[in-house]
């Protein structure tokens, strides 16, 4: 062959080379890739982010968290609501506690129409009685260790962290928490019980059907709203010396029948405790709270003293509306897109950073109030929703590896939900769109979910922003407790 042969032949080899691996691309993207191909590229995707960072055997983070601790008895909604002949509603109503059937069966409707986490407390020690019997005849009903702090005290043990958890429990209970973890707070005979009420998607109840899997959870606590643990737990946290300090379950608080000035006492010396750990990194775990007097009291007494938050879509736009001065919001999208959570997050942000001294921000002027709150900046916050996890962290600040605690954290979303550490794709799906606006101002950039890279990160002004998608599990064993475990999981990786 001559060389203008060769060089014909070198120049046609190069055409079909590129043609082969555009193809292969097209066949790879999206629109070509076929479900199961995708579902799979993401999760080994999500496994190789979350595996990015090491954890030493030897090195044990350590960690307190705090507060409470019950016992969850977990059934199916419906099938409880049926078998006590709740009377069906024709008028879903909020309801800032519970008083008589009535009122359950009204606030039952109003947040599982829409699939929205709620969590109230039942003054009625009675009727609460009566449905926890009527509760153990429920098939598949089950028993676990429930409340906010040891739940995720159990998740940060398991995910090697050496643990103090701040709780009032009895011996039985202790007895069953996972190894590394130390009890600070009295004993008690007969442990709080939290009835969860979960429904998976598409459940009925008469004319009513629940657009997502969630849990209605209803309490009638007697110790958990007292922090009973806390004079305990502050004595040793000073032996502890942890890198991170959780705080949850305030939300036991929450239109509970306090004598008054007692619970502001409570969270005055919670205060304290908080503002003279300095050097200690504090994470706030946000619940579902509808008295506003309870949220305005965690802005003065809790909020300045945390460096992270941590809450979900429901309690995202709860906390920003009282930030901005409106009442509390009750029920928001169970669903809501990528762009508005976004900028729900940055607003929050901005905000909490201006309201209180101590950050590079003139609070003063933005706040008049801010003047007599002090603060610490608040440099992480963490929001778990259905479809994505998203997280904005400081830059330069103490948190680690976000893009790896992000992808953690959306493994631990189907983890938990469907009751197993390996991840069946067969049981799970995408609901983020396959692209996002960051924000919902025109002409605000497209990011375009690439399954070998899931977990979108990029800059903006002073902190990082990073967005991973959920593999959702479509066939739930349990929802209640998922928030708490996915915070955990994605706090490991970032101390």
């Amino acid at each position: 062959m001559d060389r203008g042969g060769r060089v014909s032949w070198m120049k046609c080899g190069s055409v079909v080379s590129l043609f082969v691996v555009l193809l292969a691309l097209w066949f790879r993207s999206p629109q070509n890739m076929g479900q199961d191909d995708r579902l799979d590229t993401v999760l080994s995707s999500l496994l190789r982010a979350e595996r990015q960072v090491g954890r030493s055997n030897i090195v044990r983070p350590r960690v307190a968290v705090g507060f409470g601790g019950c016992v969850d008895l977990i059934v199916d909604g419906v099938s409880l609501l049926k078998k006590i002949n709740l009377p069906q509603t024709d008028q879903p109503l909020h309801h800032d506690y519970l008083e008589n059937a009535e009122q359950l069966a009204q606030s039952f409707a109003y947040f599982f129409a829409p699939g929205a986490a709620a969590e109230r407390f039942m003054i009625n020690d009675t009727l609460f009685s009566e449905l926890v019997e009527a509760s153990r005849d429920i098939p598949g009903n089950r028993w676990a260790v429930g409340g906010n702090a040891p739940v995720i005290a159990s998740r940060l043990a398991n995910e090697g962290c050496d643990v103090l958890l701040a709780g009032s429990f009895s011996p039985d209970l202790t007895d069953v928490l996972p190894q590394h973890i130390t009890v600070a707070g009295n004993v008690v005979e007969e442990p709080d019980i939290h009835l969860i009420l979960e429904y998976p998607s598409g459940t009925k109840w008469g004319h009513y059907t629940s657009r997502r899997a969630n849990r209605y959870i209803i309490h009638s606590d007697a110790h958990n709203p007292y922090l009973a643990s806390m004079e305990d737990f502050a004595r040793k946290l000073k032996d502890f010396k942890p890198q991170l300090l959780v705080v949850g379950g305030l939300q036991m608080m929450d239109n509970f029948p306090f004598q008054s000035g007692e619970r502001e006492a409570l969270l005055s010396q919670l205060a304290a405790l908080l503002s003279s750990s300095t050097q200690i990194g504090i994470h706030f775990e946000m619940a579902s709270f509808v008295d506003e007097g309870i949220v305005e009291d965690l802005l003065h007494y809790v909020i300045p003293q945390a460096d992270s938050l941590g809450m979900n879509e429901q309690e995202l736009p709860n906390l920003l509306s009282l930030l901005k001065g409106s009442n509390i919001t009750v029920l928001s999208d169970p669903n809501p897109r990528v762009a508005t959570v976004l900028d729900q997050m940055r607003e929050l942000y901005h905000l909490v950073n201006q309201r209180y001294k101590g950050t590079n921000v003139a609070s003063a002027e933005s706040d008049p109030n801010a003047a007599n709150v002090e603060g610490k900046p608040l440099t992480r916050l963490h929001v778990h929703t259905l479809a994505f996890q998203a997280m904005i962290v400081t830059h330069g600040s103490q948190w680690k590896n976000t893009m790896s605690a992000t992808a953690k954290a959306s493994l631990t979303a189907n983890r938990h939900v469907c009751g197993s550490n390996d991840i069946d794709l067969s049981k799970a799906r995408l609901i983020m769109d396959d692209s996002f606006s960051i924000s919902r101002q025109e002409g605000s950039q497209r990011i375009r979910l690439q399954e070998t890279r899931p977990v979108s990160c990029w800059d903006e002004e002073d902190y990082q922003v990073c967005v991973a998608p959920v593999l959702v599990c479509t066939e739930v064993y349990q929802t209640a407790g998922g928030g708490d475990n996915i915070s955990a999981a994605g706090l490991v990786l970032q101390i």
